[in-house]
């Protein structure tokens, strides 16, 4: 019961900070996605279960992004998914394997997005931005996610108790 009070307490303030404090101090492609951080946590850590967790946090994160409504929602259950069979065949305690899932999970989120734009809508221009930022968002993300991962008990322990 502790850990969901603390992952809940973990997603809300990771949330303030995505929304509110981050846009008014730091450039767009400078951004770190928190959210994305925490969905490769529970790729590489929790069951299959947090699964519909990770669809409803990229609801969350599409219903503040301005963009279409379950477009993160289905690409954060993808990476979720794929990070998930990930952690069932190796050893999933290593930092550095969380950062770099963090980068590929970052990648790999901007191409789902992309798939999911130029199958689904007839948006114009939004694929230039998302090809620019790409790897300044994957680097950013993973170095946030190494200074998490590092000074985190989440990560020293591999659990909330």
């Amino acid at each position: 019961m502790i850990k969901y009070i603390w992952y809940t307490i973990l997603v809300f303030a990771a949330l303030v900070l995505q929304i509110t404090l981050l846009p008014a101090f730091v450039a767009d492609p400078f951004q770190p996605n928190l959210l994305i951080i925490f969905i490769v946590y529970m790729g590489l850590r929790e069951s299959v279960g947090w699964g519909v967790a990770a669809y409803f946090l990229g609801l969350v994160h599409d219903s503040f992004s301005g963009l279409y409504l379950g477009l993160n929602g289905f690409s954060y259950l993808i990476i979720f998914l794929v990070l998930r069979t990930v952690a069932d065949r190796l050893f999933t305690d290593r930092r550095s394997l969380m950062i770099l899932g963090v980068f590929a999970a970052t990648i790999g989120n901007a191409l789902l997005n992309l798939l999911l734009l130029a199958l689904f809508s007839a948006a114009e221009g939004i694929y230039e931005t998302l090809l620019q930022s790409l790897v300044p968002q994957g680097l950013v993300n993973a170095l946030v996610a190494s200074v998490v991962f590092t000074f985190s008990p989440l990560a020293r322990t591999g659990d909330i108790r």
